[in-house]
């Protein structure tokens, strides 16, 4: 069992765990950047930027996730291939739209054909993330849109007749208190993501769900040094005992980021620490 488990087929399925790991911790941060922007955005004075906060948080949220990642995706990389190809093939004379079919020149390929296998997968791999973080961003800028409102007004208010300028108000008032609002829709929001990773074969990336369906199936001879039956449902056990167990972890770190955070403020966490301090 032991050197069936090391095979090098094997080390694809340790690899893809790596690959899970890093798309979350990219674009966690990223994602909360998007919807930090969105939820700016929406309580804005400047009412065109308050349309498109409002705007994005409603239309990417309104749209299932499953079809947002088969069309951005899509969309983006023909995006980038048609603006390379009237940059590059200037001298193309077919059109680029044949039928159901995009065509268009070879230097405008996004990334070429003849590039090494890692820019395909560094490629793929950005797709990723940034499909992931507009979509979770959106949701981001809901709950942070939600938790600049819960901010008490009165010490807005109490800020600015202190003489602070907006600016200051936003960064040094609203912003540090905000998070504490924040946190619990956020916390939902990361195990949501987490639980999302397995859309990653939408993308064409070979994640841990590919490797547990590829490796699980049925194998004989023909295919493998090491021949077994339909042993998935093992294997997608695995899966199920290492999303629990992240799982857990994530919302033991985020307990505590979250005392953290409601130390000293007034709230009914903040107040229970207070009580349990007395």
């Amino acid at each position: 069992m032991a050197c069936y488990l090391t095979t090098g087929k094997h080390m694809s399925i340790y690899t893809s765990v790596f690959t899970v790991l890093l798309l979350l911790a990219v674009t966690a941060p990223v994602a909360l950047g998007f919807g930090f922007a969105g939820a700016s955005a929406a309580r804005s004075s400047v009412a065109p930027l308050r349309w498109f906060g409002k705007s994005y948080i409603a239309l990417v949220r309104g749209v299932p996730d499953i079809a947002f990642f088969l069309f951005f995706v899509i969309a983006l990389d023909q995006g980038i291939e048609y603006l390379r190809h009237k940059a590059l093939c200037r001298d193309w004379s077919e059109p680029i739209r044949q039928g159901n079919d995009f065509v268009v020149c070879q230097a405008a390929k996004m990334p070429l054909g003849d590039a090494p296998q890692w820019v395909h997968e560094t490629y793929g791999f950005s797709l990723a993330v940034l499909t992931f973080s507009i979509v979770f961003g959106a949701f981001a800028a809901n709950v942070l849109f939600g938790a600049m409102r819960a901010v008490p007004h009165a010490q807005l208010e109490t800020a600015g007749a202190y003489g602070m300028t907006q600016r200051q108000i936003f960064w040094r008032v609203l912003v540090p208190q905000m998070w504490v609002y924040a946190l619990p829709g956020l916390s939902n929001l990361w195990m949501v993501l987490i639980k999302a990773t397995p859309l990653l074969f939408l993308l064409g990336i070979e994640d841990i769900v590919y490797w547990a369906r590829e490796l699980g199936g049925t194998k004989t001879s023909r295919f493998t040094d090491y021949p077994h039956g339909d042993w998935r449902m093992w294997y997608f056990l695995a899966l199920l005992v290492f999303y629990l167990a992240f799982t857990r972890v994530s919302e033991v770190v985020l307990e505590r980021l979250m005392q953290r955070l409601t130390h000293g403020q007034a709230t009914s966490g903040g107040e229970a620490q207070r009580k349990a301090a007395a």
